[in-house]
């Protein structure tokens, strides 16, 4: 969601190497992004009420919008908006984790949502959670998602991942007091880039913030950063690595 969608679309076009299609007034504006024909992402004006908080929100997928729902309210969650049928593309909902990170559940119809593999140069690629209450993240999502913890073996971070069958989907890292106390938990997501330290580069020439960064790991070198309205995200070249796996444990 974005306060200057124009602005997004130039400046996701020129750091992600995004195209977009016709901005959809029946949707609210919804203008989908892609990548090599390939859907990755889309820009929205903001709710109303939500002006001046330009963010992304990652949506995961549900058999059913409404028992999802339903779970969310059950363990502690808040339903924002929905959940709601968006014409034959699908039924989505907002929702608040009871640490305060927002994210959306999708229930797909003719739209089933990324199409272009993770590893793509400008597709999504990876999400985090980052929050103060780690436990309470962690009870929640696993309660109404069908997740499997694991959490990394290395003592010096507080850092767990959510398995779906035999895929790895979704990270949860508790926040340090290096960010500022009046940032709320919020999920974090990284597309993937062929050079991280390029996509910085172009990222804020064209007014974005480097937070952390670029930094190589076994993973991939990655930064994160703000865009020029504030929103939050990564970037990472999965294929530059440094370092050995660490090793993880089921919990």
């Amino acid at each position: 969601m974005f306060s200057d969608v124009e602005g997004a679309k130039r400046f996701y076009g020129d750091v992600l190497g995004w195209t977009f299609g016709e901005s959809s007034s029946e949707y609210g504006n919804y203008t989908q992004a892609y990548v090599d024909g390939r859907a990755v992402a889309a820009v929205v004006p903001p709710m109303p009420g939500q002006e001046g908080q330009s963010q992304w929100c990652l949506y995961l997928a549900s058999p059913d919008a409404e028992a999802t729902a339903a779970k969310i309210r059950e363990n502690g969650g808040e339903v924002l908006m929905g959940p709601m049928r968006v014409g034959d593309f699908g039924t989505m909902c907002l929702a608040r984790e009871p640490s305060g990170a927002v994210f959306g559940v999708w229930q797909a119809g003719t739209h089933e949502g990324f199409e272009a593999p993770a590893a793509t140069p400008g597709a999504y690629c990876w999400a985090e959670v980052f929050t103060r209450e780690p436990e309470t993240a962690d009870a929640f999502l696993s309660a109404v998602f069908p997740y499997r913890m694991k959490e990394i073996e290395d003592q010096a971070v507080d850092f767990r991942m959510f398995d779906l069958g035999e895929d790895t989907v979704l990270g949860r890292m508790r926040m340090t007091e290096d960010f500022p106390p009046e940032v709320p938990s919020y999920v974090n997501v990284y597309f993937a880039v062929d050079d991280c330290d390029e996509a910085v580069a172009r990222a804020t020439t064209l007014g974005g913030i480097l937070r952390f960064g670029p930094m190589s790991s076994p993973f991939g070198r990655f930064a994160a950063l703000s865009d020029p309205q504030g929103a939050n995200f990564s970037v990472i070249d999965v294929t530059t690595t440094e370092g050995e796996m660490p090793g993880v444990k089921d919990v």
